[in-house]
């Protein structure tokens, strides 16, 4: 009996020894990964504290939180003593006197300003707008696979009243009877919300984004939720891979492929995108449409997917800067849900004003030779237009050091997914997806990401620093950091096109503007724009 017993603790103290061993190699494996060295005695005492901490991680994912519960924490781009800006709206939407066209799908490529003076003045009505994108949305959105799901109940609803308050002189402004579309990662009750991905094709949200409700307030029509990549990256989502109609053998970039891919082949009148990391900015490359990213925290994100609270941003992609400082105007202001939104008033300068801007523009980027002669005929034009451009340069910071920020915020918005291994069901599988980077995300330490997010202080400083001797910069869209950098940062960006490539394809120049200057930067590139034509190009396959 006595043997059994010695064998039985024998066991018992080689199992311990054993566990022990293991947690002792798995903690110098996650020093290793760390780059941090501990002695023998801090990793035994730090084990046992250790599995205190893993029992309070157990328990709190009994608690229920869904993508929709945000983090008590606000990203704020301003630095100490930087004031938001305040006075009244100087923002007036002009109009373009346009007569009915014979065939009313001639209207498919019109802006707002032209579709806008239609229907005040009664010519066509939002009925007939209405019908025909959704025509062209059915005929055309499976070859594009850029169409989730056609709101045509709610559409047609929204324009036989757009048309009957005209009628009775309640004109609500230029937005009024306007179709367009949204990204479906922006909540519409009693429809589906996709956001993309095959874990949530059926998922239907049973509320109404802030973006949305403003654009009905101010008369708008929904009439379909557009594509984006699964989880708000890329191009490729549950149904297939969304094209870009310059050419359907290439997809139409991501996340915003859908608004991107519509809006270019003229199946909307506007569409609402989304940016993290050039989400806006590249799709509206591709498809060659004007896009407006924001200033961080102006546009309200109640409604949409989280993807990283500290860097979503809601904003308009167009046929034209007009369009997207209209469609801004309509959708920016806090709302009481989204607690990192501030008032701005939107304060696009004059013609007098717009001259005394001081625009820089990156020597080393326009130095550079992968940089393009169309984007060099950029400055060359606003030197034409009486600007005096400023030679600058990014003031010198790790920015890619940083970019794990989203990453590390991804996987806290989806992690439920991983931990219940749903991130299977998703489409891409690849290294560079989101399964593998929401599983990498979990080995960043909490320290790291504090650091981080104190180093993006520093980063926000330093371009606090390069705006005090300029108003706007002008920049080739993809060259070095500046996407990731105006991101983390929060500065508002237009996008639009600057010509097309040797195989046909649009190209785009961004203009980039200080914080909550988002009318700078609109005067800017509305500036450059009106002299070129690029945006009045349209894919010959969908004329």
């Amino acid at each position: 009996m006595y043997r059994y017993i010695f064998f039985f603790l024998l066991f018992l103290i080689l199992s311990c020894s054993s566990e022990k061993s293991k947690l002792n190699q798995d903690a110098i494996g996650m020093e290793n990964l760390a780059g941090l060295q501990f002695t023998q005695s801090e990793r035994d005492t730090m084990l046992q504290t250790l599995a205190v901490l893993r029992g309070k991680y157990d328990t709190l994912r009994t608690v229920e939180l869904p993508n929709s519960i945000p983090v008590p924490l606000y990203f704020d781009p301003r630095i100490p003593g930087q004031d938001i800006p305040k006075g009244r709206e100087s923002y007036l939407f002009q109009e373009f006197p346009t007569r009915r066209p014979e065939n009313i799908e001639d209207c498919a490529f019109y802006t707002i300003g032209q579709l806008a003076h239609l229907l005040r003045t009664q010519q066509v009505t939002s009925l007939e707008l209405t019908e025909m994108y959704l025509e062209r949305l059915k005929r055309y959105g499976p070859e594009l696979e850029c169409v989730v799901t056609l709101t045509e109940e709610l559409a047609l609803k929204q324009a036989s009243r757009a048309d009957e308050e005209i009628r009775r002189g309640r004109y609500l402004g230029p937005l009024h009877g306007i179709p367009y579309g949204a990204k479906d990662l922006l909540a519409v009750s009693g429809y589906k919300t996709t956001w993309g991905a095959m874990t949530h094709k059926d998922q239907v949200i049973n509320e109404t984004a802030t973006i949305i409700k403003k654009l009905e307030d101010a008369g708008a029509v929904l009439v379909a939720k557009l594509t984006l990549g699964a989880l708000a990256w890329g191009d490729v989502w549950f149904g297939g891979k969304t094209r870009n109609p310059w050419n359907t053998e290439q997809g139409s970039s991501g996340s915003s492929a859908g608004p991107g891919s519509a809006t270019a082949a003229g199946l909307v009148g506007f569409s609402i995108g989304s940016e993290t990391w050039g989400s806006i900015v590249s799709p509206s490359t591709r498809n060659g449409v004007t896009g407006l990213r924001p200033t961080f925290g102006t546009v309200s994100k109640a409604g949409a997917m989280a993807l990283s609270w500290s860097m979503d941003k809601l904003g308009p992609m167009c046929r034209s800067v007009d369009d997207c400082a209209l469609v801004y105007s309509a959708i920016k202001g806090s709302d009481g849900l989204d607690l990192s939104v501030v008032d701005v008033p939107f304060q696009v300068p004059t013609k007098k004003e717009l001259r005394s801007l001081r625009i820089g523009y990156i020597e080393s980027a326009f130095k550079d030779t992968n940089t393009t002669e169309r984007d060099r005929g950029v400055l060359t034009r606003l030197r034409e237009l009486g600007f005096t451009l400023i030679p600058i340069e990014l003031p010198e910071f790790p920015t890619s050091s940083l970019s794990f920020l989203l990453n590390v915020e991804a996987a806290a918005a989806f992690d439920e997914m991983t931990r219940k291994n749903l991130d299977d069901e998703l489409v891409r599988q690849v290294k560079w997806a989101w399964p593998n980077v929401f599983r990498t995300a979990r080995h960043v330490p909490a320290v790291e990401y504090v650091q981080a997010n104190r180093a993006r202080v520093v980063l926000n400083q330093k371009m606090s620093e390069l705006f005090k001797n300029i108003d706007v910069y002008v920049v080739p869209s993809f060259w070095g950091d500046n996407l990731l950098r105006t991101n983390l940062t929060g500065h508002p960006c237009v996008v639009l096109p600057n010509g097309f490539n040797e195989k046909g394809s649009p190209t785009s120049i961004s203009f980039i503007g200080d914080l909550y200057q988002d009318g700078e930067v609109v005067a800017v590139a509305h500036a450059y724009q009106r002299g070129t034509s690029w945006h009045k190009n349209y894919p010959p396959k969908f004329k």
